[in-house]
């Protein structure tokens, strides 16, 4: 009785959030420019310095009383200060600092271009495994990426990467010490994580198509495997393929990634991790979207096959200002079906 309350009760909220965020609010609607905005851009977006700022709280509510989806609680999300820039001679650099509960991780990197088209870039940030994890935290089209980003992938490592673009294809080359920030310091195995991504864009439409590959070798002994708490004994392969279609209205985005390793947590044998994300959304004017995502994860050592669907709303009051509201469910047959609700409130500078 009362997990059906606790369903009806959520599903009443998601459309009431759903009907006030699609009714715009007259106030809203009478002011068209943003001034405030308007002079912090002015004030503190330049090509030599810009700054950056990042601030999200996030909510999590699971439908049972477990774990899933984060279980019932409170979180920072992601909360960060950026500072870029490009100075004489065509040098760049960038430092952003990431405040996540109570840890302080740094994303610094210098580099220089060569062309407008290529740019050789050093330091400590994302390697380019996924075109998932391409987008800041806060221009993702969901409250989290799909999960096989996290199972996958660190979120930052250190080395450098080539970025460039030969006719219509573009390329990103990389070789990091593979074993993310954490393993940055005292890292003597002399081995590394070499990483490749070649993609191009087709008109469609009027409309960009985003279409590319992805694929990386570690060889680093005894690397972390994402966030699954399992390592890698020596060689592990990751390959995936993207697309990507923004229309004025409409977008579509799917990403297929899979990574084998041989497990010491496992005696050695081959471990194989799938994951897979298609994400549909509707762009209801210029303050909302609706979008709704298949998330899908396996490995094949641990049989739990997991697929999660997602319904999401996201409404930009202001361009600094944005709300994420998403619904997470997923099937079971044998253990029990799962939902929950996500939420964030955000300020992106």
């Amino acid at each position: 009785m009362f997990r059906r309350l606790n369903y009806t009760l959520s599903a009443l909220l998601f459309l009431f959030v759903l009907h006030t965020a699609m009714v715009q609010n007259p106030a809203v609607a009478a002011v068209t420019d943003e001034p405030l905005a308007d002079d912090l851009r002015a004030r503190f977006k330049g090509e030599s310095f810009s700054l950056g700022i990042l601030l999200q709280t996030q909510a999590y509510f699971s439908y049972r009383d477990s774990d899933f989806n984060g279980g019932r609680s409170w979180d920072l999300g992601s909360t960060r200060i950026d500072f870029r820039g490009t100075v004489d001679r065509d040098f760049t650099y960038r430092v952003r600092v990431y405040y996540l509960s109570q840890q302080q991780s740094i994303d610094a990197r210098v580099g220089y271009r060569f062309s407008e088209n290529t740019e050789l870039v050093a330091g400590a940030f994302k390697p380019y495994l996924s075109r998932e994890l391409d987008p800041s935290p806060g221009r993702t089209d969901f409250v989290r990426r799909a999960r096989y980003v996290g199972a996958m992938m660190n979120s930052l490592e250190v080395g450098t990467s080539l970025l460039g673009k030969a006719g219509p294809v573009g390329y990103r080359l990389g070789i990091y010490n593979g074993t993310g920030v954490q393993g940055m310091r005292g890292n003597t195995d002399n081995r590394f994580l070499y990483t490749a991504r070649a993609f191009t864009t087709f008109e469609l439409n009027g409309s960009p198509l985003v279409i590319g590959a992805s694929g990386a070798l570690n060889q680093s002994p005894a690397a972390r495997v994402g966030n699954t708490g399992l390592t890698s004994k020596a060689n592990r392969y990751l390959y995936g393929a993207f697309a990507d279609y923004r229309a004025e209205h409409f977008f579509v985005a799917a990403e297929w990634a899979q990574t084998f390793f041989d497990a010491p947590e496992y005696a050695n044998r081959q471990e194989t991790i799938t994951g897979f994300h298609a994400t549909i959304g509707y762009k209801a004017g210029r303050r909302h979207e609706l979008l709704a995502r298949w998330d899908y994860l396996s490995f094949d050592l641990h049989k739990n096959p997991r697929d999660r669907l997602l319904a999401g709303l996201n409404y930009y009051p202001t361009s600094l200002i944005t709300f994420r509201l998403n619904v997470v469910f997923e099937p079971d047959s044998q253990a029990g079906s799962q939902a929950g609700v996500a939420a964030v409130f955000q300020y992106m500078f």
